[in-house]
């Protein structure tokens, strides 16, 4: 077996840290942006979710109760609990108080996922619950390490590479004719600061990119499962494939995942022999050795509906069968938007509205607004926020240039009730509030078609981006107007 597997003190060091300090961003993520979002005053209150649903479809503490200031002790209970693993604290005591903090950090976060709807509706969500809950059981780093938690966790970094791999050839014609890169660097949702860069590649290198993606993807994932040293080669070309995606675009912690992910195919052979500590490992006591045959069980189990999807032509992407978010299915991009289409927002203190009247831009974090501002890297922070505003365009009919119908959400019309309030939670989501002490009296919302600039044109306007306006995706509208569509 250690011949197959080859040694793991280092493999498992680099998941179990790595894997912590993604546990850290998502839970200082949820403390900076759930209240706004979702809090009593949020936009989709969670309040009024928890009373429509129950614990056994949506297990979490917060059906014991939920109020703001709770949560806040939630997830910075969450943050300590990642802090302990991190910097090995939890390694310190016996292996059960480990395996606890792993399991209570993961069922914190369950309960923040499982109340947070559209805003926490990603498969990375489901990604790191996942990993989370099978990292309890790699044990302490003075514990003889177990194959078991590894041999499941390469089953998922399997279920995470195939499955996007196979949703990419089942859908959008562009993978298959390799052209999805044309679009992808300027469509993507939150573009990086080195997007521009990559979209004027040549049409070659785009082609390549996607012959690459679907190497790594669809062939490459059957060899983590082999023995050392092909599992690690195999670790490495996916490891290499996802830094690319770091440097194109912000994917919050999904790229950083899979990477910390990958290193449970390494073994020590990959590092140099000072690295290894050469200790004397405690052996696994018999209830420790117990606990992971039960989950190899159960996990098998599970296995089963996931395995069956690879093979069905509806296969589903970021699906879990059950509400603990345990091995799940994933994928990603399976289409490609080939043009990118922006909801600005812009507010006024003017009252009566005419063609004088001057209006002020909000601008987002993440999202492309002023068409001169170099998209920021924030992966892997998730901009939640950010996030919502780039799937509003999938529900807007546009035709000829022209919009044909908007189907607009409730937690949008909150959102703009808010900051015709003034409302400094909801503010704080943003870049930058171009009112500062002002309210707002009235807010449209424009609709505008946005491509990334020639070289020729961002050498003449220091524009990154170009846009043209489509039309009105909401009509100026006061704080009673709003009140009367929330009504």
């Amino acid at each position: 077996m250690e011949s197959y597997f080859g040694g793991l003190e280092i493999p498992r060091l680099i998941f179990v840290k790595g894997l912590s300090a993604i546990y850290f961003v998502a839970f200082l993520g949820a403390l900076n942006q759930f209240i706004p979002l979702l809090g009593k005053n949020g936009l989709l209150p969670a309040t009024d979710f928890i009373k429509q649903t129950t614990f056994r479809i949506t297990p979490g503490i917060f059906h014991l109760h939920y109020s703001d200031r709770f949560f806040k002790v939630v997830a910075s209970a969450g943050l300590l609990l990642s802090v302990l693993l991190l910097t090995g604290i939890a390694d310190n005591f016996h292996w059960v108080f480990y395996i606890l903090t792993w399991l209570l950090m993961w069922f914190l976060y369950l309960s923040i996922v499982n109340v947070g709807q559209t805003f926490y509706s990603f498969g990375w969500e489901s990604m790191l619950l996942e990993a989370g809950f099978f990292a309890a059981f790699m044990g302490p780093d003075h514990m003889e390490p177990s194959i078991i938690p590894v041999i499941l966790l390469r089953w998922m970094l399997f279920r995470v590479e195939f499955g996007a791999g196979l949703i990419k050839l089942r859908h959008d014609p562009c993978w298959r004719d390799y052209t999805c890169l044309y679009y992808h660097y300027e469509t993507q949702p939150l573009p990086g600061p080195l997007s521009w860069h990559f979209h004027h590649f040549p049409k070659s290198i785009h082609r390549f990119g996607v012959m690459f993606s679907h190497f790594v993807q669809l062939i490459v994932p059957f060899g983590v499962f082999a023995p050392q040293p092909v599992a690690q080669v195999a670790a490495l070309l996916i490891i290499g494939h996802q830094l690319w995606l770091v440097l194109c675009g912000n994917y919050a912690w999904l790229n950083w995942l899979t990477i910390v992910l990958a290193f449970v195919a390494f073994s020590d052979s990959l590092f140099p022999a000072s690295f290894i500590n050469h200790v004397s490992y405690i052996e696994r006591p018999v209830m420790f050795n117990v606990l992971l045959y039960a989950l190899l069980a159960v996990s098998l189990v599970l296995s089963w509906k996931p395995l069956l999807n690879f093979f069905s032509r509806d296969q589903l992407m970021n699906y879990c069968y059950n509400p603990i978010h345990l091995v799940c299915v994933y994928g990603a991009f399976g289409s490609v938007t080939k043009e990118r289409y922006e909801v600005i927002i812009e507010g006024t203190t003017e009252t009566n509205i005419n063609e004088r009247t001057i209006w002020k831009e909000y601008q987002f974090r993440g999202k492309p607004g002023r068409v001169t501002r170099i998209p920021g890297q924030f992966a892997p922070y998730h901009l939640r926020l950010d996030w919502s505003m780039w799937f509003l365009p999938f529900s807007v009919v546009v035709s000829h240039g022209q919009i044909l119908n908007v189907s607009t959400r409730l937690w949008f019309i909150r959102f703009i009730e808010k900051l015709l309030e003034g409302n400094g939670q909801t503010l704080s989501l943003l870049a930058d509030d171009p009112f500062k002490t002002e309210k707002p009296s009235m807010i449209r919302v424009q609709y505008y078609k946005y491509q990334l600039t020639t070289e020729q044109e961002k050498q003449a306007t220091g524009a990154i981006w170009k846009r043209a306006f489509i039309g009105d995706y909401l009509e100026p509208v006061s704080r009673n107007d709003i009140r009367s569509m929330l009504n």
